[in-house]
């Protein structure tokens, strides 16, 4: 399957089929050898997930990168950069999620990086996929690098209005975040009144560790899962929660 140049069109046809997605996220600078890469890979991509995700805040060199990237040409999904700065692009991506985090205090990682990052994304032939970051409740590393005034976990009100932004702006998803790591995830709560809001699909990350907790964000409209640290110390149940995501329905307004 070649994807390069694609990928924004695989995944919309999927969501537009009211499938629900599934992102592995992996972080280069935690995976110490090919043959970690390859059995984490392989069980998740025959476990169903949708895309692999690149990508770490801290200590993640162009080296590293391309080493995770090469390693995973073997599978038919889409290998995505999800960039936390400007050294994180590489050509042996098939896109990357072109972020703009809309909730930092910081103007550099609103627009400063992508101004930086636009001339070599395309001179790389990198497909851009504009996507709205939106940080909530713990944040973790990424809250504190990226300087956001993190949204509060009961605030459903401010998230929807970023949301809303965000398509307005015409950007192709909302990607809200409570942090690598974070004690508790996002609550379906706030998806499900995101979703009463706007029309953006909505990719949600950040402390899901459990099949139950990803269905109840599938079910409340989350169009995307994204699991990170879970993968990295139980793919098992990794595994899990790609499978209950794939059978899980929208369960409507």
């Amino acid at each position: 399957m070649k994807l390069k140049g694609k990928v924004k069109k695989y995944l919309i046809d999927k969501i537009s089929n009211n499938e629900k997605l599934h992102f592995s996220l992996l972080d280069p600078y935690k995976i110490n050898s090919k043959d970690e890469l390859k059995f984490i890979a392989k069980n998740l991509y025959d476990a169903g997930t949708d895309a692999f995700l690149i990508g770490g805040t801290l200590g993640v060199s162009k080296e590293k990168l391309d080493f995770v990237l090469s390693s995973l040409d073997d599978y038919e999904i889409p290998k995505i950069i999800f960039p936390s700065n400007i050294n994180l692009l590489s050509e042996k991506a098939d896109a990357l999620l072109f972020l703009s985090l809309l909730n930092s205090d910081d103007i550099y990682y609103i627009i400063g990086a992508q101004i930086v990052a636009a001339p070599i994304i395309k001179m790389l032939q990198l497909e851009a996929i504009p996507t709205a970051y939106v940080i909530v409740g713990h944040g973790g590393t990424a809250a504190h690098v990226g300087r956001a005034r993190v949204i509060p976990y009961d605030n459903f009100e401010l998230a929807a209005a970023y949301t809303l932004a965000a398509e307005y702006l015409g950007m192709n998803f909302v990607y809200l975040e409570a942090g690598s790591g974070a004690p508790e995830p996002i609550k379906p709560e706030m998806v499900s009144f995101i979703k009463k809001t706007t029309n953006i699909p909505l990719i949600i990350g950040g402390g899901i560790r459990s099949t139950e907790i990803a269905i109840k964000l599938a079910e409340s409209g989350a169009d995307i899962i994204v699991t990170g640290n879970i993968i990295e110390s139980d793919v098992e149940k990794a595994i899990k929660i790609i499978r209950g995501i794939k059978n899980t329905k929208y369960k409507g307004i």
